[in-house]
Parts: structure tokens; sequence; C-alpha cells
């Protein structure tokens, strides 16, 4: 190992990080353990503005962590401990704060993330917008379409589209022709009920079905390309973030999206890029 570098990251503090930047009131509902990483986490959250009182503790297992290997081209393979993210539980406190959120920015869930699903999903006018994570996109159509119906925007890359596609018996023996057509993607997860679909394609930018019209985002070229950790939830948070900056434009919400992603590739970590407010 040439280099080492310690940062904070996760699917929901990576997002909450980035909303808070961006002047919303964010809190993070994810389970961290007892010790000296749940602490530093804690301590970043205040720095960050970021309500942490949803965060929950547990002594059944250490806070989870991801070590990385950063290749030539700055793309990343991840190795993950969930550990305390198996703990994690949505109890009747958790969705009374839920039930008068303006937003619910969902991402990876591990443990028993079926039973915490149907408890989030059971609530009813939830504005809910979901990145799911490997263990949910593995389950395919057949566990996920409950919860599909009632998701405001879904937000994979182009890999977890082809695989959640590709589920559905009705498109398993479609040849490449027709799964390396974004559109055709955009079209067929729209089917399974989310208003808004959001598909990134790394180099190839990012696609959004909504209201019957596909709009395009190209990449917006980042200063250096230094760590493309957490690229993903800077995109899908940005995304979020910019259509409740931008009274719903779909057009300025994926520019602030790709202008955000690029900020956050120049930096070394997930969330020391990010935008703050006064930037943009």
């Amino acid at each position: 190992v040439d280099k080492s570098f310690s940062g904070f990251g996760g699917g929901a503090a990576n997002a909450a990080v980035c909303f808070a930047r961006l002047g919303f009131k964010a809190a993070c509902l994810a389970c961290l353990g007892e010790d000296a990483r749940a602490k530093m986490i804690m301590e970043n959250f205040k720095k960050q503005g970021v309500d942490g009182s949803l965060t929950q503790k547990t002594k059944k297992a250490e806070t989870g962590f991801s070590f990385l290997l950063v290749g030539q081209s700055n793309e990343h393979i991840c190795f993950s401990n969930r550990a305390a993210n198996d703990e994690l539980r949505i109890t009747d406190s958790e969705l009374r704060v839920m039930e008068n959120a303006r937003r619910i920015y969902l991402t990876s869930l591990s443990g028993d993330w079926r039973m915490n699903l149907d408890k989030i999903f059971s609530l009813p006018n939830l504005n809910i917008a979901w990145n799911p994570g490997h263990r949910q996109i593995i389950n395919g159509l057949k566990v996920l379409s409950r919860y599909l119906k009632r998701t405001k925007c879904l937000i994979v890359n182009k890999d977890e589209a082809v695989e959640l596609v590709m589920s559905d018996k009705k498109y398993k023996n479609r040849g490449a022709a027709f799964l390396n057509k974004v559109k055709n993607l955009l079209s067929v997860l729209s089917s399974y009920g989310p208003k808004v679909v959001l598909i990134t394609s790394g180099r190839q930018g990012a696609d959004v079905l909504a209201g019957g019209k596909v709009y395009h985002q190209p990449i917006i070229k980042e200063v250096r390309r230094v760590d493309t950790t957490g690229v993903g939830d800077a995109f899908g948070s940005s995304f979020i973030a910019g259509r409740e900056l931008y009274n719903q434009d779909i057009k300025k919400a994926l520019n602030l999206a790709a202008r955000n992603s690029a900020s956050e590739i120049s930096e070394q970590g997930a969330q020391n890029g990010l935008l703050w407010k006064k930037d943009i």
C-alpha cells in the first residue's frame, strides 16, 4: 500500500451531509456501535450540521466500516463490514419522525432489512427517494415490487438497473441491444411504480424519466480525479436536494448533481468535496 486515508462514509451519512451542506435540516437514521469510531462519526455529524438524534447505538456489534482499494484509474473495490448496521431497528418513535419529514432518502440496508422496509413503506403519503443497496437488488423484482409501487423517486446505476429489469421474467431473455439502452431501462423501471427514475451511467452521465419525459445530463469534468468513493451518493442526494431548491426543475437538479459529483471526486473521501450552499 503506497498511501492510506481514513474518512467518513456510508450511504445515509453521505446523503445527510450533502443535504445539510446544501442548507436543509437533515437527520441520519443509522446504527453505530459504542466505540471510538462511533464517537468520531457523531462528532463529524455535529461539525457538518447533521442532526444525530436519530442515530442508534448498540452493544451487540462494533461500528460498521469499509475498506476500499483504489486502482490506477481511481475506481475502487469496496469490502464492507456491516457490523452494527445489521442491528438497525425502525420503531414507532422513528416512524413518527418519518411521518413529519418532508422527504426520506433511503439507502442500502442490511440485517433484517425487509422488516424495516415493511415498516417504512407502511406509512401513508411518504415522499421516499430510494437508492437500494446490493442486498436489495439481488432479491429482484419479486421482493422489491411492493416497495417500488410506493417509491416517489428510484435511484440506481446502470448495472443495477439491468439487474432489476432482468429479474422480471418478461425481460429476462431480452438481448443486450434492449438492455443496453437506458431509455428502455427507464421505461421498464417506471412501470413498477416510481414517479421519477434516475439512472447514473458513470462517464456517460445520467438520465431521468419524469412526467413521461427523458432528461439527460452529461458529466461535468472534475478539476482533478482523486477518489470516486461516494460519487453515487453525491449525485443521488444532490438531485433530490436540487428538486427542492429549484421548485422541481429536473434540468437544474441534474446540473447540481453533476456539479456536486465533480466536486466530490476532486477531494479524497466520500464527503470532503461536497459543495456548501454558498458554493452554488
